[in-house]
């Protein structure tokens, strides 16, 4: 029963965020991918249930209730609705912490597939989507980690335009970005263009197309007040726009992980090389964004 599940980071082509609803939600669309890049979420068995995280970033998360994973396994073993054999659950925490990169919900999407297929549990794929879809907004696109058009909350999914296989170097300044002071500082500012999707196309042929698209009718709302409460963000956004194989360049969820999206693996390469070079206090990665992985 050693087994293994891959939990691939999230990236939000783009962004469009509304006013806050009377309960203080804010309705949004954005298209999400996801990256070759990620976690990953392992499973022994164990004489008592426990969880641990190990990884370059897994000293900076909480190993209680408090961490996805705990919830996603508690969810899912109240959803199976009898007795599940204890299991140690082990997360190598690749992905930095409150980076934008949908990390805390793909871990979880990676360990409810994951303790479903091990325990040969007996639930369906809808009720693992509700699990997933409770325990936040990402839950259900990042349980399947395919591309997706997300909206309202979240929760209403369509099927992504056929892409083509997109190269990016991901960059991240290691400083957070905590979600909620993001809203709270565009909620100062709202943009009056809404959370309306753009209109989409049913596929796109190449890179550059899809790039000459997003720059074109799509932007991410959040990455303005994002860059306010954190300068450093907006250090990252300048120096990949700066660079010749940046075709389009932006801030993913509520940041601070910054993307630039490539041409083609060459570019990807020697753009994260350079950045790398200049920046090694910097997370850099390059990457495929598409999915499944």
């Amino acid at each position: 029963m050693r087994r293994s599940a891959f939990a691939p980071a999230k990236v939000n082509l783009f962004l469009h965020v509304g006013r806050p609803d009377a309960e203080n939600y804010h309705p949004l669309s954005s298209l999400m991918v996801f990256a070759d890049v990620g976690d990953t979420v392992s499973i022994q068995p164990a004489d008592a249930p426990s969880f641990e995280t190990t990884g370059r970033f897994g000293g900076e998360i909480p190993v209680d209730g408090g961490n996805l994973v705990v919830r996603a396994a508690r969810a899912l073993h109240e959803a199976a609705g009898g007795p599940v054999p204890p299991v140690r659950l082990i997360l190598d925490k690749a992905l930095p912490i409150a980076a934008g990169l949908g990390g805390g919900s793909s871990d979880a999407g990676a360990a409810l597939r994951l303790l479903r297929e091990a325990l040969e549990l007996s639930v369906s794929d809808a009720q693992l989507e509700a699990v997933a879809g409770s325990l936040g907004a990402d839950g259900v696109p990042c349980l399947w980690g395919r591309p997706v058009i997300a909206q309202g909350r979240g929760e209403r999914l369509s099927p992504a335009p056929e892409l083509p296989q997109l190269h990016a170097v991901l960059v991240n300044p290691l400083v957070p970005s905590p979600t909620g002071a993001v809203y709270r500082a565009y909620d100062a500012a709202v943009d009056p263009r809404g959370e309306a999707p753009p209109p989409t196309p049913d596929a796109f042929e190449s890179a550059e197309e899809v790039c000459a698209w997003l720059a074109a009718l799509t932007r991410n709302d959040l990455q303005a007040p994002a860059v306010a409460l954190e300068p450093r963000i907006g250090q990252v956004l300048d120096l990949l726009a700066g660079e010749p194989e940046a075709l389009l360049t932006r801030m993913s969820g509520s940041g601070a992980t910054c993307f630039a999206l490539c041409a083609g693996d060459i570019e990807a390469e020697g753009l994260a090389e350079r950045i790398e070079a200049m920046r090694p206090d910097w997370w850099v990665k390059r990457c495929r964004l598409g999915g499944p992985f």
